[in-house]
C-alpha cells in the first residue's frame, strides 16, 4: 500500500506542515482572494477549525516563503509582477497572561510587542503596550521601506477565559480595546490585517473604534474557508478513508456515511456543510469514532452556562434567530443561542430572508452535548449507562431503553423534580404539575438519553396521521415511541395502553413497513418519578 501522508494533529504552523510532509487540505485560493479584495478582515469560527493554521499561512504567504506553496493555489501568487514580501508583525493574544492582574496582562501583552520587535531590531522603549503597539507598526513599515502585515490570533482569548466573571472579562475588554483601538490610527503604516477569535465582536464591544474592519465570518463566498468540505474529504483523504475502512470491516461508502454523519455538518451559510478539522484528524488516527473535538475544550464553562440558564438540549434544535444574533451583545452576556453557536455547538442549518435556523451539527457535538445536559440533571451522570444502551439498542434488545431511561429519573434529586414543578406554583403555594408539562420533561430526559448513546432520534416525527413523540434509529433498526405520563401506577396501566393504541391507529410506524420496526410504549408514574409500565411489539417488515 502506499505510503499515507502523515496527519497534522495538533501541528498549527504552515512551514512545518509542508517541510515535513504533513497533509494539507489547500486553502490558499482564500488567502489570496482577501488580499486581492481588501485589507482589514475579522473571522470568527469555533476553536480547533485552523483559524492558526490560517494566521500562519498568511505569515508565510506576506514574507515570500515560496517553496512552501509548490503545487498549491497560491503558488501563481508569487509570480505576479507587483509581488514583495512585506514585514510581518504576529500576535497570539491566547498566549497572554491574564490569571494574576491588569499589571500582568499588560506586561505579558507588551512582551509580545518587544518580541516582534526585536525581529526588526526596533527598540521599543514605551511601558504601555498600546503606544508600544502603535510606536511597532509605525516603525517597522518606516524601516522596511514597506507598509507592515499584522495577524493577530484569537484576539478574543483573554475575555473569554473569564466568561463566567463578567465584571473581570469586562476589565480584560477595556485594556483591549485601548490597545485595539491603535490599529485604525496605523492605517498608513499597514499593508493587510487579518483578526481571527472565536466570538463576534459587537459595535460597543473590543473593536469600537475600528469601524473599517470586515467580518467575513458569515460570508458566503468565505464559507468554506476553513474546515473540509466533503469533496476535499474524499481528495486529500483518500487513502485514509480506505485504510479505515478496511480496518473497521466496512465499505467505501459506509465509511463515508459514518465519518458524515459524525463528523459532518458544520455551516456558516446554511448551504455549505464542513467536517470538524479537529475530530476528522484524530479519527482517522485512532480508527474510533470518539467525540475529540468536544472533550479537546473546556466543558466546565458549557456547563456552568447550562446550569445557570437551565438549558434543555432538545430547545435549539431547529431554532430560528435574526441573521444579526450574534452581534447584539458580548458573548458573555448573550442569548443561549447566540453562546452555543458562537462556540461551535449550534450550527446553521438554513438561511432565510434575514433569519437563520440553528441545530446542533452532527452527532458528536450532540451526544456530547447531551451527555453534560445529563450531567447537568443528575449532578453525577450515569456513567456507562447511555454506551450500554446504544449497544442494546443497535442489536434490538428495547426493554433496556426503559431500564436505562429508569436509572437516569432515579439520578435526578429532588429538588431538580421539585423546581420543574414549582414553575407552576399559585400565589406562593404549590400545585402540581400540569400534565403536558410532565410529559414534555419527561421527554426531554428520553431525548438526551437517546442522543447521549449516539443513537438518532426525531422529536415529534409527522406521520401521515399525526404526530409521534419519538422516532430512533440505529444500525438499520427503528424505533416507535409514545409516552404517557399519569398519577399512579393504576392509571399507568390505563396509558401505557393509549400509547400503544395511538402508535397503532395514528400509523407512525407506517413509513417503515418495509423495513419493519419496534413499537415501544411508556407510561411514567409521576406520583414516583419512574416509567412504571410499558408494552414493546415488533411490526415484522411486510414483502
Amino acid at each position: 500500500m502506499t505510503k499515507l501522508p502523515k496527519l497534522p494533529i495538533g501541528i498549527q504552523t504552515f512551514e512545518e506542515i509542508r517541510n515535513e510532509g504533513y497533509l494539507y487540505v489547500d486553502k490558499t485560493k482564500y488567502l489570496v482572494g482577501l488580499i486581492d479584495s481588501g485589507k482589514v478582515y475579522f473571522l470568527s469560527r469555533p476553536r480547533r477549525f485552523g483559524k492558526s493554521l490560517t494566521v500562519s499561512t498568511f505569515d508565510a504567504l506576506f514574507s515570500g516563503k515560496r517553496e512552501l506553496f509548490k503545487g498549491l493555489y497560491a503558488e501563481e501568487f508569487f509570480d505576479r509582477p507587483e509581488y514583495r514580501t512585506y514585514p510581518v508583525i504576529r500576535l497570539d493574544m491566547s498566549s497572554l497572561t491574564t490569571n494574576k492582574s491588569n499589571e500582568a496582562l499588560c506586561d505579558s501583552m507588551l512582551r509580545q510587542i518587544k518580541d516582534n520587535a526585536q525581529r526588526f531590531a526596533i527598540d521599543v522603549e514605551y511601558s504601555d503596550p498600546g503606544d508600544a503597539f502603535a510606536y511597532l507598526m509605525k516603525k517597522t513599515a518606516e524601516k522596511h521601506e514597506a507598509p507592515a502585515v499584522l495577524l493577530i490570533d484569537e484576539y478574543d482569548s483573554p475575555m473569554l477565559r473569564f466568561f463566567g466573571r463578567p465584571e473581570r472579562a469586562k476589565e480584560i475588554r477595556e485594556i483591549l480595546r485601548d490597545f485595539y483601538i491603535h490599529i485604525k490610527a496605523a492605517d498608513a503604516s499597514l499593508r493587510f490585517v487579518f483578526i481571527t477569535g472565536i466570538s463576534k465582536f459587537s459595535k460597543m464591544g473590543v473593536f469600537s473604534a475600528l469601524n473599517n474592519l470586515k467580518d467575513i465570518s458569515m460570508k458566503d463566498e468565505y464559507a468554506t474557508m476553513l474546515g473540509y468540505t466533503e469533496d476535499e474529504l474524499l481528495f486529500y483523504f483518500d487513502g485514509h478513508i480506505e485504510r479505515t475502512a478496511a480496518k473497521l470491516g466496512k465499505n467505501r461508502n459506509e465509511m463515508v456515511s459514518l465519518i458524515r454523519d459524525y463528523y459532518d455538518g458544520f455551516s456558516f451559510d446554511g448551504e455549505n456543510r464542513l467536517y470538524n478539522p479537529f475530530s476528522t484528524l484524530n479519527f482517522f488516527d485512532d480508527s474510533t469514532f470518539g467525540n475529540y473535538w468536544f472533550e479537546s475544550g473546556t466543558p466546565s464553562v458549557l456547563a456552568e452556562y447550562v446550569k445557570r440558564h437551565d438549558l434543555e438540549a432538545e430547545s435549539f434544535r431547529g431554532i430560528e434567530v435574526p441573521d444579526n444574533f450574534t452581534s447584539a451583545a458580548e458573548i458573555e452576556h448573550a442569548s443561549p443561542e447566540s453562546f452555543l453557536f458562537q462556540a461551535g455547538y449550534l450550527s446553521v442549518r438554513e438561511k432565510k430572508e434575514r433569519k437563520l435556523i440553528l441545530d446542533y451539527p452532527n452527532m458528536e457535538v450532540l451526544s456530547s452535548i447531551a451527555d453534560l445536559f445529563l450531567l447537568c440533571k443528575t449532578k453525577a451522570g450515569i456513567g456507562a449507562a447511555s454506551i450500554d444502551l446504544e449497544d442494546f439498542l443497535a442489536r434490538g434488545d428495547a426493554g433496556k431503553l426503559v431500564e436505562i431511561f429508569n436509572i437516569l429519573l432515579a439520578s435526578i434529586p429532588y429538588d431538580i423534580y421539585e423546581r420543574e414543578e414549582n414553575k407552576y406554583a399559585r400565589d406562593g403555594e404549590y400545585c402540581p404539575l400540569p400534565v403536558p408539562r410532565a410529559e414534555s420533561f419527561y421527554h426531554a430526559m428520553l431525548f438526551t438519553l437517546l442522543w447521549s448513546s449516539r443513537v438518532r432520534t426525531t422529536a415529534e416525527a409527522h406521520s401521515y396521521r399525526g404526530r409521534g413523540d419519538i422516532e430512533a434509529e440505529i444500525n438499520g433498526r427503528h424505533y416507535v415511541i409514545e409516552l404517557k405520563v399519569a398519577d399512579g401506577e393504576k392509571a399507568a396501566k390505563t396509558s401505557v395502553a393509549e400509547a400503544m393504541r395511538q402508535i397503532r391507529e395514528k400509523g407512525y410506524a407506517d413509513k417503515y413497513a418495509s423495513k419493519g420496526a419496534t413499537l415501544i410504549a411508556i407510561a411514567v408514574d409521576r406520583t414516583k418519578r419512574r416509567a412504571a409500565e410499558y408494552l414493546i411489539e415488533k411490526q415484522e417488515k411486510k414483502p
